[in-house]
């Protein structure tokens, strides 16, 4: 199977490709470029050759050839989104349509698109459980715009085009192109760097997490499932006994990492808090079982930290913060305000 992975350069990508790689699998990747200043560790082993393009200007005749598109490449997380709403918009809603509608003009027969469990918006503490079939109530712009390609691309499904839709919990875990602007590693760079985690919240909010090598795994599991399988269907991705208030989450690294102490702040404004049901992965998909727990995440990530020996500096620089990166580029001219290479 020849399989395109866009956002290869990207946190999860840099796992993804190899692990399809390792499978069997023939992967390209795709990616425009904007994080590739940052490489926390070197990693061994073969990695997929790279086609460097802007999402908004792919065409069919780049996808002829490919059996299936793995798609990950947005904008990737709230705060990015809410700083340009129409911008996020364009690229992550307008974009991400585009590559599907040029993935099936091109013969593509499988699209996975990474969606996100923040499509469901805000419960109250004590609400039920939320599954495949609850309305969405997206908060954010990038959470708008994951519902947006799901409901845009599942009418395009037919016998010759199979797209699946993956909504995956917060993730965590160590990669090479690391993010330490979500929660669980940031919890941990801050325990590691200051031996301090302190909570802007009460961390009664809800966060179902999940491991990126378990969302590569459920990547790799769609696309080698019939088709008719996984096809037009939408899957939370992790496991409902990895539901975990924030507070249990900074408790599971705090316990990680000696002498780090926890300060629990009062209630936010954020109001995002969803529990989530991941039964239906497990029933369509049965070989998928979550491999990881915030327990073995945050002890993955002191390890790392221990053999690179992670620094205060390196922990809050540019390149391992999404926001900061992108707008390093801005400042500097590399990229105009619509996100656009201003060299080539």
């Amino acid at each position: 199977m020849k399989v395109l992975v866009t956002g290869i350069d990207g946190y999860i990508g840099a796992i993804l490709g190899p692990y399809l790689m390792e499978r069997g699998l023939d992967v390209t990747g795709f990616d425009t470029g904007f994080y590739r200043q940052g490489w926390l560790y070197p990693m061994g082993g073969p990695r997929p050759q790279v086609i460097t393009k802007d999402l908004r200007e792919v065409t069919a005749k780049d996808l002829e050839g490919f059996d299936a598109v793995c798609h990950l490449a947005e904008l990737s997380n709230d705060p990015i989104g809410q700083q340009d709403p129409g911008l996020t918009h364009e690229i992550n809603h307008g974009g991400s349509v585009r590559i599907a509608q040029a993935a099936k003009e091109a013969g593509v027969s499988r699209f996975v698109y990474t969606s996100s469990c923040s499509v469901y918006g805000a419960n109250p503490p004590d609400a039920e459980f939320v599954d495949e079939s609850s309305p969405t109530s997206p908060l954010t712009a990038y959470a708008e715009c994951k519902a947006k390609v799901e409901r845009d691309v599942i009418p395009m499904a037919d016998a010759n085009f199979a797209p699946c839709f993956l909504r995956n919990a917060t993730a965590y875990g160590a990669s090479p192109r690391q993010r330490f602007d979500i929660v669980l590693n940031d919890f941990a760079g801050l325990a590691w760097t200051t031996r301090a985690i302190k909570l802007n919240s009460d961390g009664s909010a809800w966060r179902p997490l999940v491991h990126i090598e378990d969302i590569s795994q459920a990547i790799y599991l769609s696309l080698k499932a019939p088709k008719d399988v996984i096809s037009g269907q939408v899957f939370n991705v992790g496991s409902s006994d990895q539901n975990y208030r924030a507070i249990e989450i900074a408790k599971a690294v705090k316990d990680e990492f000696e002498g780090c102490t926890l300060d629990v702040g009062a209630t936010s404004v954020d109001n995002r808090s969803y529990r989530v049901n991941f039964d239906k992965i497990g029933k369509l998909l049965p070989e998928f079982r979550c491999q990881w727990t915030a327990q073995k995440g945050a002890r993955q990530m002191r390890e790392m930290f221990e053999h690179i020996g992670l620094t205060e500096e390196v922990f809050r620089s540019e390149p391992y913060t999404r926001l900061k990166m992108l707008m390093k580029h801005r400042k500097t001219g590399l990229l105009n305000d619509k996100l656009y290479w201003q060299f080539r």
